[in-house]
């Protein structure tokens, strides 16, 4: 498949403001070794991109300087040790940069079938929060059956998409959100309970909502003045995974209540491990999610579309905090288009959902790797929830 020397592509010019995002050429990148170049039709909008315009996060050594942490599109050329992807295949890939673009590299690994029924939009929507919920939820907090999780930005990407995970999982679900509108999206997507912090206390709220007892599990991106509230309303041997610092890097610690209730504090972020480390999320993705994604029980949910061209508008809204989902960028005419993908071209069998169903009655799986190694865990079937 051809494919031209030059590509429509967003630069950042300087640091700053939405609108020094603009529109240029750029030489179309070339695939090497394990890499596939991917002909865009759609990508996402991420608050790590609008932390690197603002030169506030920079991208790891050797990715590209264009923002854009996930696309979905047709694989146009491979690298040469690339053997289970080919030409023409239809894929969501997670990046480390490059999206907001006609063209991408991404690594041949942590690219990923467009599940069955879904579109280019709807696909590039998946990668990089349903990596990110999966390797802190699942993999770093080992969220377990019937434990309740706390989601802060419930009505975010990563909030949406963790209520919807959870909930398949078996999990109760908290969340905060900043409107009664957002609010009542989260128990729309099955959140138990959904807290506006700007009119109630969210730890007054999760006591009484548990008991006393408290969460399980804290999914935070907010940082700074939380960090002392989430400690308050965490149960005994509580997981808090801190996954972004909205509300800034530094905050006051008691150490007192890791002692007598066994917490554990833990955080990460995903965009500077190697491939080796996301691929295996990938698989875990693909194994136990992409199943419920065919089904219709967990799907994305996108606020908006912005074509390329203005993606300074797309950074507009998610500064201001009104959307609810995520925000995306349409790069070409096809993004709204259905293809057709075969997932055996991936080398992966999906399980059908009676072997996820029979998995489940059995219990639910939890692999036994070291804790940065991603688990083996198996969700439920739609039917049962």
């Amino acid at each position: 498949m051809t494919f031209p020397t030059h590509m429509r592509a967003i630069e950042i010019t300087h640091s700053g403001t939405p609108d020094v995002l603009q529109a240029v050429q750029r030489d179309t990148p070339e695939p090497c070794y394990q890499q596939v170049l991917i002909k865009v039709a759609a990508a996402g909008v991420n608050r790590p991109d609008v932390m690197q315009r603002k030169g506030l996060y920079s991208p790891p050594e050797g990715a590209s300087d264009i923002l854009g942490l996930e696309v979905a599109g047709t694989v146009v050329a491979l690298g040469a040790n690339v053997t289970h992807l080919k030409v023409g295949d239809n894929v969501c890939a997670l990046v480390t940069g490059g999206g907001y673009a006609e063209y991408c590299l991404a690594s041949a690994s942590l690219c990923l079938p467009i599940p069955q029924g879904f579109s280019y939009l709807q696909a590039a929507a998946l990668p990089e929060t349903f990596f990110t919920v999966w390797s802190n939820v699942f993999d770093r907090a080992r969220l377990l059956p019937n434990e309740t999780l706390l989601v802060h930005g419930g009505s975010s990407g990563i909030g949406t998409t963790a209520i919807q995970l959870a909930k398949a999982y078996g999990t109760k679900v908290i969340v905060t959100a900043g409107s009664d509108a957002k609010c009542l999206r989260c128990l729309e997507l099955g959140a138990d309970a959904a807290i506006n912090y700007k009119t109630q206390g969210f730890v007054k709220e999760i006591n009484e909502l548990t008991d006393n007892h408290g969460v399980d599990v804290i999914l935070d991106m907010i940082g700074g003045d939380y960090f002392a509230r989430n400690v308050q309303c965490m149960a005994f041997d509580a997981r808090l995974v801190q996954i972004a610092l909205q509300n800034g890097p530094k905050a006051d610690l008691n150490l007192l209540p890791f002692l007598l209730k066994r917490l554990t504090l833990t955080g990460s972020t995903l965009r500077v491990r190697d491939d080796a480390f996301k691929a295996a999320i990938a698989e875990q993705l693909y194994k136990n999610i992409w199943p419920l994604l065919s089904t219709g029980q967990i799907k994305p949910v996108i606020h908006a579309t912005f074509a390329l061209d203005i993606a300074q508008q797309a950074h507009t809204l998610m500064e201001s905090n009104q959307h609810i989902g995520k925000i995306m960028l349409i790069v070409s005419d096809n993004a709204n288009d259905i293809p057709t993908t075969s997932s055996s071209q991936f080398g992966l069998t999906i399980p059908s959902m009676s072997t996820v169903k029979q998995a489940n009655n059995a219990g639910f799986l939890l692999g036994t790797q070291a804790p940065q190694q991603p688990n083996v865990i198996t969700l439920p079937p739609a039917s049962d929830h």
